[in-house]
């Protein structure tokens, strides 16, 4: 089984590389189409391997665990995967239009498939020395997607955003050596059992680094603010990207480690997440509510909705995990789509500040109705994706008698509509300032369907998951069931010795 999980790995990698050859020319632009729809088709092959004989592990070199680098794959990195390869192809497309000849010749696509190798490799890794290599593989891809083109907002976002996420690395990489110290191993599957013979006192400070290293890149409070200084400065393609992908990988992280292996003092630690969460969700909608940019007002409600997720760790039942699973798959495609919308709302009107933007619904209907479906399913209306994903959320919070966390997730969402509503009312309600038609006309025929297609897709995704709910919250049951009792994972991984 090694191939099948090294394949989703090495095609964007094997794209990148040709992309970067062709980058002068239109085939480079295809070849990235082309490699990620490859990569959506053979992540459906390792799902499809993970459903019908759970989880499949594979020992790179023959080396046997947990001496060689192993990759891995249960339910959540599975469908990760899957999703990874969906926005890949989906932006990807949106490139043929987002992307000048300019940035291709710079090798934009080339980074972009490095970046996605990275998110792969991530969620496929099963050795955390290797977790920090694919870490570093994005940050260096995502620095060179972020100031790619040289404008000096785009400098400064970026400068923030690596020097976070640089201290975010020395933590990670102290808790690396710590735990190594402590236990012998970095084999995720193999520590899980190691870390039952270590001090439980000093696993806890180690679990507190890790907790700050995954929580700089997953953008929780208070270590977000890296996040909206540097998601509204590039283009749309790569602002879709960053935000579906970026901080959905942290909380992958946080969540494979903190049932994997920081198991051993819940109290603590998940206390900590819990107010965590509940202060992310809260002050990340309200940095929103008082944006007055459009790619501003999405970057802060990531970091809302980043809350979310953490919630469902801190909680730590099987509901809240289920809801953690459901929403980070809901979440990564309907953010992904807000900001492929603003990307087309900025080519119609000149810009994405809200003060000097509208006529949208009047003369662009269709983009207004494509907006709607994931800005309702963010904020929480039924029967869309994110209906679901907070409803399961907030039954887990009640279930244990949690009402004033149940409280602030239903107020966030409130706030969630009130920062909808007033890109509404701006941007597509309101006419323009200059007196402006934005028509989906203007633009060429090929750009305006390369840029509606995704679009368009990703919103059918949306009202497909919120029409029939049933197979996805068991596809979570299924995964939250792996993650709160790994012992398939450790068995599968280790072999005898698990």
């Amino acid at each position: 089984m090694s191939w099948l999980l090294a394949v989703p790995i090495a095609i964007p990698f094997a794209t990148a590389v040709f992309a970067f050859l062709l980058r002068n020319g239109a085939a480079g632009r295809w070849v990235s189409v082309a490699g990620s729809a490859a990569l959506l088709a053979a992540s459906a092959v390792l799902m499809q391997a993970v459903l019908a004989e759970g989880v499949v592990a594979g020992q790179m070199g023959s080396w046997p665990a947990p001496f060689g680098i192993t990759l891995v794959a249960d339910l959540l990195s599975a469908v990760m995967v899957v999703i990874t390869a969906i926005i890949a192809l989906a932006v990807s497309v949106y490139a043929l239009a987002d992307i000048g000849p300019a940035e291709e010749r710079l090798g934009y696509h080339a980074l972009f498939q490095v970046l996605i190798a990275g998110v792969t490799g991530a969620f496929l890794t099963g050795d955390l020395f290797n977790l920090y290599v694919w870490f570093e593989v994005m940050l260096i891809s995502s620095f060179g997607l972020l100031v790619l083109g040289g404008r000096a907002e785009q400098i400064d976002g970026g400068v923030k955003y690596v020097a976070l996420n640089l201290v975010s690395t020395i933590l990670f990489l102290t808790g690396i050596g710590l735990l190594y110290g402590m236990t012998g191993t970095l084999n995720m599957a193999d520590l899980s059992i190691a870390v039952d013979g270590a001090d439980q006192g000093l696993l806890t400070v180690v679990a507190m680094l890790f907790m700050i290293a995954f929580g700089v890149k997953a953008a929780v409070f208070p270590l977000f603010f890296w996040l909206p200084a540097a998601y509204h400065t590039p283009a749309f393609s790569v602002s879709a990207v960053f935000a579906g992908l970026l901080t959905k990988v942290g909380v992958y992280a946080l969540i494979r480690m903190f049932t994997l292996v920081f198991d051993h003092d819940t109290g603590l630690t998940h206390t900590i997440l819990l107010w965590v969460a509940c202060l992310t969700m809260v002050t990340g909608v309200l940095g929103a509510a008082a944006q007055g940019d459009m790619r501003r007002i999405l970057s802060f409600h990531i970091v809302s909705q980043i809350g979310y997720m953490v919630l469902g760790l801190a909680l730590l039942t099987p509901l809240a995990i289920v809801g953690a699973v459901f929403y980070l798959v809901h979440h990564i495609i309907v953010k992904a789509n807000l900001f492929l919308i603003a990307g087309v709302a900025d080519r119609l009107t000149g810009g994405t500040a809200l003060s000097r933007i509208g006529g949208l619904y009047a003369s662009a209907p269709l983009l207004a109705a494509l907006f709607l479906v994931p800005a309702f399913s963010l904020a929480g209306f039924p029967p869309l994706s994110g209906f679901w994903a907070k409803f399961l959320l907030v039954k887990a919070a009640l279930e244990i008698e949690g009402w004033v966390i149940a409280a602030v997730a239903l107020a966030v969402g409130l706030l969630t509509i009130y920062s909808m509503t007033k890109i509404w009312a701006q941007a597509f309600w309101e006419p323009h300032p200059e007196g402006r038609e934005p028509r989906l006309s203007d633009l060429p025929a090929g750009q305006r369907w390369a840029m509606l297609a995704p679009i368009m897709a990703l919103a059918a995704l949306t009202v497909f998951i919120g029409l029939f709910p049933e197979p996805f919250v068991a596809f979570a049951e299924r995964a939250a069931a792996q993650l709160l009792d790994p012992t398939d994972y450790v068995e599968t991984v280790l072999g005898d010795r698990g």
